[in-house]
């Protein structure tokens, strides 16, 4: 697919808005590179996409040999490299450093981790049961629960997702939402997306407020809360859907609060860079616009797979407690 710079990739959103062609878009963490392809010039053999009411793989297809999605017929052998405590209190120590000094609120601290497992990159693809997913191929798989934006009907829609926790632990739910240190993330990620919207619509406010969905995974059920904030667009919103999608960048959810400081702390504290993951992916079509962050991300480099994550640090957290989330977020939702 071909690669697009940040301007390059706003003009040609806004093109193939106005002639009313569909597409799909990909766009790194950066805003450094960016995919930006007509729906039906979508080459399947090295790119394929599932969204809600959007992708180019046949129900028949998704499995490959009779399976349904989200079933796999073989044992899953999955395994984790942890990474090390010592280096990951290093960067949260880095972190928390900022916060103390009030040059953030809320920062989001990834990290990447080896993993082994049989399933190829499409594989997992094909088996995952996500909202959103994505395959490209000899360079990553994602499978994403976590919402954007949304356009239709000239609103824009944003759900950040912050706050998680085993599903099966006694008072899940209770625990996850009376957790100070979650409820204080939250609200944090709530307040920066509506000051985002505020930024290319009107009218802007919180519709839901710290719901909780349940999602799958091959290592057991977990719950997440998320909140729901609407704005609306200005009438011609669709001659400007690139700058508008640009103007947002990168996601609050996956930087912190304020966002350009925070990104500046997130350069110093991780080791690595993200790419794609924490970046977003979406389609366009008839002057309605859906679109994922990148998250719950497995990239393959040199022969190997690495599973890049991450949480929400605030002045509250704990690093084991923060250590222990990014492993439980390292998994796939095949079950």
């Amino acid at each position: 697919m071909k690669t697009y710079s940040r301007t390059e990739a706003i003009a040609r959103m806004n093109e193939l808005a106005v002639a009313n062609v569909p597409f799909l878009f990909i766009i790194d963490y950066a805003q450094e590179r960016s995919h930006i392809e007509p729906l039906d010039k979508i080459d399947a053999a090295t790119c394929l996409f599932q969204f809600r009411k959007a992708g180019n793989t046949a129900a028949s297809a998704m499995t490959g040999t009779g399976g349904i999605a989200g079933r796999y017929a073989n044992p899953i052998e999955w395994e984790v490299t942890l990474p090390s405590l010592d280096a990951y209190e290093h960067s949260f120590g880095i972190v928390r450093r900022n916060l103390l000094a009030g040059n953030s609120y809320l920062t989001n601290l990834t990290c990447r981790v080896p993993v082994t497992t049989n399933l190829t990159l499409k594989e997992i693809f094909r088996h995952s049961e996500a909202l959103y997913k994505l395959w490209l191929k000899d360079e990553f798989v994602c499978f994403s629960p976590e919402i954007f934006v949304r356009i239709e009907g000239g609103k824009i829609k944003s759900f950040p997702m912050k706050g998680t926790i085993d599903a099966t632990l006694p008072d899940a739910e209770k625990t996850l939402l009376n957790d100070v240190k979650e409820a204080a993330e939250h609200a944090t990620i709530v307040d920066l997306i509506r000051n985002d919207l505020s930024m290319v619509s009107e009218n802007v406010t919180v519709t839901s407020y710290r719901y909780t969905d349940l999602l799958q995974t091959n290592k057991g059920p977990i719950l997440q809360t998320s909140s729901e904030i609407c704005g609306t667009l200005p009438e011609d919103y669709i001659s400007h859907i690139g700058d508008i999608i640009f103007r947002l960048l990168p996601a609050g959810s996956i930087t912190g609060a304020p966002k350009a400081k925070t990104m500046e702390i997130i350069a110093e504290a991780e080791n690595y860079r993200r790419g794609f993951y924490t970046g977003i992916m979406g389609y366009y079509a008839d002057g309605q616009l859906d679109s994922a962050v990148m998250i719950r991300f497995i990239e393959q480099e040199n022969g190997r797979l690495y599973f890049k994550a991450g949480g929400g640090i605030t002045a509250k957290s704990r690093c084991e407690s923060e250590y222990n989330e990014v492993i439980q977020k390292i998994y796939v939702p095949i079950y």
